[in-house]
């Protein structure tokens, strides 16, 4: 599959958002198509990685495993964000599908010159990864101090944002979801069990705070509720 950036659907949020012609030719040179089954293993923690890409289409889990084999999640890539780091070849985290993924790569030595070249691609790689920060410490706070219900909201308020592309503002009106999770894998992410899960998307269901369409779709009436059942300062500007 090889699909011209002009018509990707992630052209102006990954991080060739801010890129001019020339700099597309240049990435359209160097990039290719994967694409992995939910489960498949993209890259093991400390593997060597010849590419950096982002994420089309798809969900990608980032973990860490102990020495007496405990494993966390301790990540989420969704469409549009990046994969790797430039200037280091091993994954730092083992990358596993969490649903059928397509990545767009890069070869690396070729996108770590176009970083070094481009302002306007080191900027926005700098501002994903400003914002990639913002996501991991409200994740911190989520994991140490929210309960069970808030987390649940938090974690649908999010992708409620990402939905809407936005990163500083709310969502408007009724905002629908698909949620790119099982209950099992939220469960993981969210430091919860399976059985918890299912109860507290129960209870905001029957709050009137969200309603389901099937397993995965789910619709939130009012967003600023959403907010309030998360926990978070209704009054500030909230992280995505």
């Amino acid at each position: 599959m090889q699909v011209p950036c002009e018509d990707c659907p992630i052209r102006y949020r990954a991080v060739c958002a801010s890129c001019e012609a020339p700099e597309l030719s240049r990435l359209d040179a160097t990039k290719y198509y994967r694409r992995y089954e939910a489960g498949q293993v993209v890259a093991l923690a400390g593997e060597r990685m010849e590419f950096v890409a982002s994420v089309v289409q798809g969900v990608a889990g980032l973990s860490q495993t102990m020495e007496d084999g405990r494993t966390q999640m301790v990540g989420l890539l969704l469409p549009s964000d990046f994969l790797g780091r430039p200037g280091r070849s091993a994954s730092a985290y083992t990358v596993t599908a969490l649903s059928d993924l397509t990545l767009c790569c890069f070869r690396r030595k070729p996108f770590e010159e176009l970083l070094r070249s481009s302002p306007r691609i080191a900027a926005r790689l700098l501002d994903m990864t400003l914002d990639d920060l913002d996501a991991a410490r409200e994740w911190l706070l989520l994991l140490g101090r929210k309960s069970a219900r808030e987390k649940i909201a938090s974690f649908i308020a999010f992708l409620a944002r990402r939905e809407a592309g936005l990163h500083e503002t709310r969502p408007q009106g009724r905002v629908r979801i698909d949620l790119p999770l099982t209950r099992e894998t939220m469960a993981d992410y969210l430091g919860l069990t399976l059985e918890t899960v299912s109860r507290q998307i129960s209870a905001l269901k029957r709050d009137g705070v969200i309603t389901l369409e099937g397993n995965r779709r789910v619709i939130v009436p009012d967003f600023h509720r959403l907010v309030l059942e998360s926990g978070d300062d209704s009054d500030g500007g909230l992280p995505a």
